[in-house]
Protein backbone atom coordinates (compact mmCIF):
# COMPACT_ATOMS: atom_id res chain seq x y z
CA UNK A 1 0.00 0.00 0.00
CA UNK A 2 2.76 2.58 0.63
CA UNK A 3 5.16 1.39 -2.32
CA UNK A 4 2.08 2.10 -4.92
CA UNK A 5 1.78 5.65 -2.89
CA UNK A 6 5.59 6.39 -3.18
CA UNK A 7 5.58 5.06 -6.70
CA UNK A 8 2.75 7.59 -7.91
CA UNK A 9 4.38 10.29 -6.02
CA UNK A 10 7.88 9.42 -7.67
CA UNK A 11 6.48 9.11 -11.59
CA UNK A 12 4.87 12.82 -12.01
CA UNK A 13 8.58 13.95 -11.13
CA UNK A 14 10.36 11.68 -13.15
CA UNK A 15 8.22 13.33 -16.40
CA UNK A 16 9.17 17.02 -15.20
CA UNK A 17 12.87 16.24 -14.72
CA UNK A 18 12.49 14.55 -18.69
CA UNK A 19 10.77 17.32 -19.81
CA UNK A 20 13.47 20.38 -18.50
CA UNK A 21 16.47 17.66 -19.65
CA UNK A 22 15.60 18.36 -23.14
CA UNK A 23 18.46 19.85 -24.64
CA UNK A 24 18.34 24.29 -24.89
CA UNK A 25 18.44 25.47 -27.93
CA UNK A 26 21.53 26.03 -29.57
CA UNK A 27 22.16 30.11 -30.34
CA UNK A 28 23.13 29.16 -34.15
CA UNK A 29 19.40 27.53 -34.34
CA UNK A 30 16.70 29.71 -35.99
CA UNK A 31 14.50 32.11 -34.16
CA UNK A 32 11.14 30.72 -35.97
CA UNK A 33 10.91 34.57 -38.00
CA UNK A 34 12.85 36.22 -40.50
CA UNK A 35 15.18 38.84 -39.90
CA UNK A 36 13.80 42.68 -40.72
CA UNK A 37 14.86 44.69 -43.27
CA UNK A 38 17.30 47.85 -42.59
CA UNK A 39 14.42 50.36 -43.34
CA UNK A 40 11.75 48.17 -41.40
CA UNK A 41 13.95 48.23 -38.12
CA UNK A 42 14.64 52.13 -38.71
CA UNK A 43 10.84 52.70 -39.49
CA UNK A 44 10.12 51.28 -36.14
CA UNK A 45 12.83 52.73 -34.56
CA UNK A 46 11.55 55.91 -35.43
CA UNK A 47 8.04 55.14 -34.68
CA UNK A 48 9.03 54.07 -30.71
CA UNK A 49 10.76 57.61 -31.07
CA UNK A 50 8.14 59.33 -31.69
CA UNK A 51 5.70 57.68 -29.09
CA UNK A 52 4.50 60.51 -26.75
CA UNK A 53 6.52 60.08 -23.95
CA UNK A 54 4.53 62.39 -20.94
CA UNK A 55 0.92 61.99 -20.47
CA UNK A 56 -0.03 65.46 -21.79
CA UNK A 57 1.48 64.75 -24.89
CA UNK A 58 -0.35 61.54 -25.26
CA UNK A 59 -3.83 63.21 -24.94
CA UNK A 60 -2.92 66.44 -27.28
CA UNK A 61 -2.40 64.09 -29.64
CA UNK A 62 -5.81 62.09 -29.22
CA UNK A 63 -7.30 65.42 -28.74
CA UNK A 64 -6.27 66.05 -32.55
CA UNK A 65 -6.93 62.70 -33.75
CA UNK A 66 -10.16 62.85 -32.60
CA UNK A 67 -11.02 66.15 -34.06
CA UNK A 68 -9.32 65.56 -36.90
CA UNK A 69 -11.73 62.09 -37.48
CA UNK A 70 -14.66 64.18 -36.56
CA UNK A 71 -14.14 67.06 -39.73
CA UNK A 72 -13.32 64.05 -41.82
CA UNK A 73 -17.00 62.81 -40.66
CA UNK A 74 -19.28 66.03 -40.82
CA UNK A 75 -17.73 66.10 -44.68
CA UNK A 76 -18.95 63.03 -45.28
CA UNK A 77 -22.15 63.65 -44.35
CA UNK A 78 -21.97 66.59 -46.16
CA UNK A 79 -21.03 64.60 -49.19
CA UNK A 80 -21.78 60.82 -48.51
CA UNK A 81 -18.15 59.90 -48.54
CA UNK A 82 -19.13 56.09 -47.66
CA UNK A 83 -15.44 55.95 -46.23
CA UNK A 84 -15.62 58.41 -43.24
CA UNK A 85 -19.65 58.00 -42.30
CA UNK A 86 -20.47 57.07 -38.71
CA UNK A 87 -20.95 53.33 -38.20
CA UNK A 88 -24.65 54.29 -38.40
CA UNK A 89 -24.91 55.57 -41.72
CA UNK A 90 -22.65 53.44 -43.13
CA UNK A 91 -23.25 50.29 -45.74
CA UNK A 92 -25.25 49.92 -48.92
CA UNK A 93 -28.94 48.91 -46.72
CA UNK A 94 -28.43 52.46 -45.03
CA UNK A 95 -28.08 54.28 -48.54
CA UNK A 96 -30.52 52.39 -50.33
CA UNK A 97 -33.02 53.59 -47.21
CA UNK A 98 -31.49 57.38 -47.04
CA UNK A 99 -32.42 57.60 -50.74
CA UNK A 100 -36.02 55.53 -51.04
CA UNK A 101 -36.53 58.21 -48.08
CA UNK A 102 -35.32 61.35 -50.04
CA UNK A 103 -36.90 60.57 -53.01
CA UNK A 104 -40.97 60.53 -51.14
CA UNK A 105 -42.81 63.39 -49.85
CA UNK A 106 -43.57 62.69 -46.56
CA UNK A 107 -45.65 64.38 -44.04
CA UNK A 108 -43.55 63.19 -41.31
CA UNK A 109 -41.25 66.08 -42.59
CA UNK A 110 -43.58 69.24 -42.23
CA UNK A 111 -43.87 68.13 -38.46
CA UNK A 112 -42.08 70.41 -36.74
CA UNK A 113 -42.96 73.65 -38.45
CA UNK A 114 -46.56 72.50 -38.49
CA UNK A 115 -46.02 72.13 -34.62
CA UNK A 116 -44.92 75.74 -33.99
CA UNK A 117 -47.91 76.66 -35.88
CA UNK A 118 -50.24 74.44 -33.81
CA UNK A 119 -48.54 75.45 -30.55
CA UNK A 120 -48.88 79.69 -31.31
CA UNK A 121 -52.76 79.03 -32.50
CA UNK A 122 -53.59 77.51 -29.02
CA UNK A 123 -52.17 80.04 -27.13
CA UNK A 124 -54.07 82.59 -28.10
CA UNK A 125 -56.41 83.44 -26.26
CA UNK A 126 -59.82 82.74 -29.06
CA UNK A 127 -61.56 79.46 -28.63
CA UNK A 128 -62.56 78.84 -32.03
CA UNK A 129 -59.04 79.39 -32.71
CA UNK A 130 -57.77 76.28 -29.78
CA UNK A 131 -60.44 73.89 -30.88
CA UNK A 132 -59.07 74.92 -34.80
CA UNK A 133 -55.76 74.31 -33.43
CA UNK A 134 -56.42 71.12 -31.20
CA UNK A 135 -58.41 69.37 -34.42
CA UNK A 136 -54.90 70.27 -36.54
CA UNK A 137 -53.14 68.56 -34.35
CA UNK A 138 -54.69 64.95 -34.33
CA UNK A 139 -55.26 65.92 -38.47
CA UNK A 140 -51.46 66.17 -38.24
CA UNK A 141 -50.39 62.89 -36.54
CA UNK A 142 -52.95 60.57 -37.80
CA UNK A 143 -51.44 61.66 -41.29
CA UNK A 144 -47.88 61.29 -40.08
CA UNK A 145 -48.87 57.43 -38.98
CA UNK A 146 -51.14 56.55 -41.75
CA UNK A 147 -48.11 57.71 -44.13
CA UNK A 148 -45.06 56.60 -41.62
CA UNK A 149 -46.89 52.77 -41.06
CA UNK A 150 -47.39 52.75 -45.92
CA UNK A 151 -43.52 53.76 -46.50
CA UNK A 152 -42.65 50.83 -43.38
CA UNK A 153 -44.66 48.77 -45.93
CA UNK A 154 -43.18 49.72 -49.49
CA UNK A 155 -39.63 49.86 -47.30
CA UNK A 156 -39.69 46.27 -45.95
CA UNK A 157 -41.09 45.17 -49.42
CA UNK A 158 -38.13 46.72 -51.44
CA UNK A 159 -35.01 45.94 -48.89
CA UNK A 160 -36.10 42.22 -49.33
CA UNK A 161 -36.09 42.20 -52.88
CA UNK A 162 -32.79 43.83 -53.26
CA UNK A 163 -30.54 42.90 -49.86
CA UNK A 164 -32.27 39.24 -49.03
CA UNK A 165 -28.71 38.23 -47.84
CA UNK A 166 -27.84 41.74 -46.09
CA UNK A 167 -28.73 42.46 -42.52
CA UNK A 168 -31.26 44.66 -42.26
CA UNK A 169 -31.81 45.52 -38.38
CA UNK A 170 -32.33 48.68 -37.56
CA UNK A 171 -32.90 50.12 -41.75
CA UNK A 172 -36.76 50.45 -41.19
CA UNK A 173 -36.66 52.90 -37.93
CA UNK A 174 -33.20 54.36 -39.66
CA UNK A 175 -35.53 55.50 -41.97
CA UNK A 176 -38.79 56.85 -40.29
CA UNK A 177 -36.57 58.80 -38.22
CA UNK A 178 -34.89 60.44 -41.04
CA UNK A 179 -38.49 61.19 -42.30
CA UNK A 180 -39.40 63.50 -38.87
CA UNK A 181 -35.77 65.19 -40.21
CA UNK A 182 -37.19 68.49 -42.88
CA UNK A 183 -35.05 67.52 -45.51
CA UNK A 184 -32.71 70.07 -46.00
CA UNK A 185 -31.69 69.66 -42.65
CA UNK A 186 -30.96 65.82 -42.99
CA UNK A 187 -27.25 64.42 -42.66
CA UNK A 188 -26.24 62.79 -44.50
CA UNK A 189 -27.10 65.51 -47.19
CA UNK A 190 -29.97 63.62 -49.66
CA UNK A 191 -28.41 62.00 -52.83
CA UNK A 192 -31.50 61.95 -55.05
CA UNK A 193 -34.43 64.67 -56.05
CA UNK A 194 -37.51 63.96 -55.12
CA UNK A 195 -39.67 61.66 -57.30
CA UNK A 196 -36.26 60.32 -58.84
CA UNK A 197 -36.08 56.62 -58.14
CA UNK A 198 -33.24 55.18 -55.44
Amino acid sequence: MFRSRAKEEKAPTGKVTADLSKHPRSPEAPKGRPTPKRSEAQTQRRRASSAPTDRKDAAKRQREARRTDMARQREALASGDERYLPARDKGPVRRFVRDFVDSRFCIAEFFLPLAVVILVMSMVRIGSLQNIALLLWLGVIVLIVVDSIGLTMRLKKQLNERFPDEPKRGAVAYGLMRTLQMRRLRLPKPQVKRGERP
